[in-house]
């Protein structure tokens, strides 16, 4: 999967093309309000004026806020249906990517490799920690590209806002290989060009100047068994032989329900299509939990890429989907297991430098101006700071390896 820029991890718009809202991670990128916060100021001290000229304190006739209401749910429609296209039912239905890995490819693991990521995009963010804990970063290079104020991904340096944290973590940065100013730039590179969506991950062939893949799920499997004469951990295998079949079952239910099932819930165009889409997030996270009482990872004492795709929507549940998403039944703090089994995964080394909070907080609250229309980021949970998820998790004593489980330093 990967995240789209608005309207679409991780396609030009159609007539009129004014105003686009570039967004999927599998991102999803950024419709905003005019930043000019003078000429917002002044467009609303006017209003007020003409307001209090009109009914002074009292609130607005009930036909001017029956009109306001009709114009307003009918340009949130349309906005919608671009930001996320839907079914009959109101249902959001995600894109697929359009370049796919060969496995067969006798040349991927010899290629110059570029690796290109938006931080918010959770489909983007699953190839950062499979390329961190594989040992991948000298072999594949990032470039960590940002919303832009029309919604596509830009590439620009914006320092750190949490000075807390590690210093190694990142950040988004410029283009690193073809000095563009934004992703599409980068797909309109490549042999006979591109005017689709413009979605991260997306891995880049530097010498041929083409788009190896842009499917996320592709790109981890490929990292975790495609690069091992480049990587500084080849002996972590995150997709065993004898695993498979459980990592493809746990897959089966999670993407569609957790990872897919909160933009389902925060996409929904129709009542009926929120509530299909939230009573399946629920009972797969409840699913989940129990099963987690008595085993370490999905898989057992294995890490393997089912829990990372799972870690990806976690990370962001509290911080982002909770609220944003209207995933509200329960927090991701007030399950028995889920989140000590999030900070198990993120005190992995180089797992939590992937997670850059307030620019993922920014990636989805001062984007989705559909959902958020004042662009206002609310604090941060404390549950999802640095600190909070470094406490102990005390799950290694669930596994029969325990401690002894190494990852790459």
């Amino acid at each position: 999967m990967h995240c789209i820029s608005l309207p679409s991890s991780h396609h030009p718009l159609p007539s009129p093309p004014k105003t686009t809202f570039k967004l999927t991670c599998h991102v999803v990128p950024r419709m905003s309000l005019d930043n000019n916060n003078n000429s917002r100021s002044n467009g609303f001290n006017i209003i007020n004026n003409i307001s209090k000229l009109l009914w002074g304190p009292s609130l607005p006739p009930g036909l001017l806020i029956s009109t306001v209401r009709t114009v307003w749910t009918s340009t949130w429609q349309i906005m919608m249906s671009q930001l996320a296209p839907s079914d009959p039912s109101g249902g959001y239905t995600r894109p697929p990517s359009k370049f796919r890995l060969s496995h067969q490819n006798p040349t991927a693991s010899t290629t110059k490799l570029h690796l290109y990521v938006g931080l918010p995009c959770p489909w983007a963010h699953r190839t950062l920690i499979v390329r961190a804990i594989k040992g991948l970063e000298e072999a594949v290079p990032v470039s960590v590209a940002a919303p832009g104020l029309d919604g596509s991904w830009e590439f620009k340096d914006i320092p750190d806002k949490d000075k807390s944290r590690d210093k190694d973590i990142l950040v988004p940065s410029r283009d690193k290989v073809n000095g563009c100013q934004n992703l599409k730039e980068v797909y309109r590179l490549r042999k006979g060009g591109y005017n689709g969506r413009a979605t991260v991950p997306l891995l880049w062939d530097v010498d041929k100047k083409e788009v190896v893949c842009n499917e996320s799920y592709d790109i981890i499997e490929f990292f975790n068994s495609g690069l091992n004469g480049l990587a500084q951990n080849p002996g972590l295998d995150l997709s065993p032989v004898e695993l498979k079949g459980k990592i493809e079952e746990w897959n089966r239910a999670i993407y569609p329900n957790v990872n897919n099932g909160v933009y389902r819930c925060g996409f929904a165009q129709s009542q009926e299509a929120y509530d299909v889409a939230v009573n399946g997030l629920f009972s797969t996270l409840d699913r989940i939990d129990d099963h987690l009482g008595g085993s370490r990872y999905l898989c057992g004492d294995r890490l393997t890429l089912a829990d990372i795709c799972l870690f990806t929507t976690l990370i962001r549940f509290d911080l982002v989907y909770n609220v944003l998403f209207k995933c509200t039944k329960k927090k991701l703090l007030e399950f028995t297991n889920l989140h000590a089994y999030m900070r198990d995964i993120y005190q992995i080394p180089k797992v939590a430098a992937t997670c850059n909070f307030p620019v993922i907080m920014d990636g989805y609250y001062q984007i989705l101006f559909p959902l958020n229309p004042g662009s206002i980021r609310p604090v941060m949970p404390i549950g999802c700071e640095h600190k909070f998820l470094s406490r102990p998790h005390n799950r290694e004593s669930m596994s029969s390896v325990g401690k002894s489980v190494q990852y790459v330093l």
